[in-house]
């Protein structure tokens, strides 16, 4: 089966400061990401490359998407396996360098999933099931570094 999905965004510029880019300073980095039918989201650069701490940045956006994608598949995974998954919490973390070019790129992303499961007995499968999860995320098939995976599995008391 090969189905092909295709997705827009909106993307406005809003930090034209009356100047425009005249200088690398007088410039905001603000922008808002729209789609149709969906809430806008604020976004701006990092706070280091002059953005607003306030609104996300691409860099978090991405790493949101990864542990976004990894949740959803592991728990198609897990409900097909009849594992029972009661909670899911992520803390993501990545890793961007800088070049000397001034551009840069993710070495590696962490997710650390922590899943919540109703029977003791599935706690094994359950931590199996991140494997062929991260197999099926489609954010991570198409970024080229690392996205590693470090799950801690508990049991419903």
């Amino acid at each position: 089966m090969n189905l092909e999905h295709s997705y827009a965004i909106d993307l406005q510029w809003t930090g034209n400061r009356g100047s425009g880019t005249s200088g690398y300073k007088a410039y905001g980095r603000d922008h808002v990401v729209s789609a149709v039918g969906k809430h806008a989201i604020e976004g701006s650069a990092d706070r280091t490359f002059f953005g607003d701490r306030d609104r996300w940045n691409p860099e978090e956006l991405l790493l949101a998407a990864l542990s976004q994608c990894h949740m959803l598949s592991y728990l198609a995974e897990a409900a097909r396996a009849g594992v029972v998954v009661v909670g899911y919490s992520d803390a993501a973390t990545g890793v961007l360098r800088q070049t000397s070019n001034g551009g840069g790129h993710f070495t590696r992303v962490l997710l650390s999933p922590r899943v919540t499961v109703a029977d003791p007995a599935q706690a094994r499968l359950a931590a199996a099931l991140h494997a062929p999860a991260a197999d099926k995320c489609f954010i991570s098939a198409s970024v080229n570094f690392p996205v590693e995976h470090a799950p801690e599995i508990l049991v419903l008391a």
